[in-house]
């Protein structure tokens, strides 16, 4: 059960409640909030001009309009319009849960039913079908227009009252990131478990190579004072203690990872601070709020939000190309003494070769997925709104990277893992754990199709992530 009061939704909750089914309860308080803002929009509706109830919206602005059901209906069909293929359950999932804690923020100023109505959406897991493209980091008009419809047609199959949206209500539900924002919750999530898994891999390929620990050792904390830097250094003396080196100093792969890892841990630490501080505002235009303040306002230009998924996305960049050179180190026998690329033995062998090839797509992926949406923007409702942050572009690269940065580290524990038990270096704790962990992994060291074991791998960097508790963080 996850209590909706529009204040303390984690950007962990919003990812792990994602796969479903849901189970929320709105509190009394935030209900009552819900109350008061709509009692304030409907006063202050009698007193002064309001956008989207008493004008049109966009270029219409200036029109002044009569607030009806009618035109609250025409702007939710209008406004539903989308493309391109329907979004996986989870992401949908991710979006009505960040849509309704951000309206029990109490600013919205739609009446109390609506949000009834989408907290028994949410329970009863009943997803509206949601395509690809509905924003442009300017609120998610489609995505949540066609949410509402669906929430009305939803209401003439229950034994609930029908549901219909009249003029307080259609902006103010649409007016919302949320799309973008669950996609940026997902991404970090998976992200964060990789994160976490990248090291003890990077922990099996430094036995491998036999490493010189002295790059993560304290006097690297102060060379590189920055947080992320000091939790890799911190982790990774955990991991692989102080063995006899091999060399007075280890390729960049591994000698520069305090710097490189540690700058994907802060991008994913502002990351989810960006996301809880919008999941939890009444960003809404405009604002509403119970003590009667109102306030037009460009709070839906989500520019933070881009911001941090393009730096986050630039940051795996910097960690992933890392994760590649260890995967070439390991299949060296210059750094490791045993066959090139992982070989059997056979003459010729090609070992592990392909999977180098595989990582490389991957990093070229990642790098894609990387291009600053930031810095894009555009004119558009002749010429009246003048700029985008193109917010829900940075979050769908943003988790399309995840992925793209999760495949990368498996390559690296596919060729790490059989470098590890060709050579069978002295393991500390948990690098022994960590090959215990990979015993689904095949040892066969045969030229073969290693595709199914790409997949394994990936399954098990979760479990891996595992033996980096937040404990061993610090």
């Amino acid at each position: 059960m996850i209590d909706i009061d529009g204040q303390h939704l984690t950007s962990d909750q919003i990812a792990a409640a994602a796969e479903g089914p849901l189970n929320v309860k709105v509190t009394h308080d935030a209900l009552e909030a819900v109350r008061r803002s709509h009692a304030e929009a409907v006063r202050a509706a009698r007193q002064r001009p309001i956008y989207g109830l008493t004008t049109g919206v966009g270029a219409n602005r200036l029109i002044d309009v009569e607030p009806d059901t009618e035109g609250a209906q025409a702007l939710l069909r209008s406004h539903a319009t989308s493309a391109g293929p329907p979004r996986s359950a989870a992401r949908v999932r991710a979006m009505l849960l960040i849509r309704l804690n951000q309206l029990c923020a109490g600013g919205a100023g739609l009446r109390p039913v609506i949000v009834e109505a989408l907290e028994r959406m949410v329970n009863t897991d009943t997803l509206p079908t949601i395509r690809e493209f509905v924003g442009i980091g300017t609120a998610e008009l489609s995505a949540l227009a066609t949410t509402a419809l669906a929430l009305q047609g939803r209401s003439l199959l229950s034994e609930h009252p029908e549901l219909v949206f009249g003029p307080h209500d259609a902006l103010p539900f649409i007016s919302s990131n949320a799309a973008a924002l669950a996609d940026a919750a997902l991404a970090a999530r998976c992200f964060d478990t990789t994160a976490r898994a990248a090291l003890i891999v990077a922990a099996l390929s430094f036995a491998a190579v036999r490493g010189n620990s002295e790059a993560y050792a304290p006097p690297v904390e102060r060379a590189t004072p920055m947080p992320g830097a000091r939790t890799t250094c911190r982790v990774m003396r955990y991991l692989v203690g102080s063995p006899e080196p091999a060399r007075i100093q280890d390729p960049y792969g591994l000698r520069a990872l305090p710097q490189g890892h540690g700058i994907l841990l802060d991008a994913l630490s502002t990351l989810r601070s960006t996301i809880e501080a919008y999941a939890n505002a009444p960003s809404e235009n405009p604002s509403i709020l119970a003590d009667g303040s109102v306030a037009h306002h460009g709070g839906f230009h989500a520019g933070y939000l881009a911001l941090t998924c393009d730096t986050a996305a630039i940051a795996a960049v910097q960690s992933g190309q890392l994760a590649l050179n260890r995967l070439t180190y390991v299949s060296e026998p210059n750094h490791t003494g045993l066959e090139p690329f992982l070989g059997d033995g056979t003459p010729g062998a090609s070992g592990v070769m392909v999977v180098e090839y595989v990582a490389a797509t991957a990093l070229g992926d990642l790098r894609a997925a990387a291009a600053p949406a930031s810095t894009q923007s555009i004119t558009l409702s002749r010429g009246i709104e003048d700029t985008a942050s193109f917010a829900s572009l940075a979050a769908r690269q943003l988790f399309t990277a995840s992925d793209r940065y999760q495949l990368l580290v498996a390559c690296e524990l596919v060729a790490a893992l059989r470098a590890v038990r060709m050579s069978a270096p002295v393991l500390t704790g948990p690098q022994q754990q960590a090959v215990d962990a990979c015993a689904e992994l095949s040892a066969v060291l045969d030229d073969r199709d290693l595709t199914g074991d790409l997949e394994v791998a990936q399954r098990l960097l979760p479990s891996l992530a595992e033996l980096v508790d937040d404990r061993v963080l610090g």
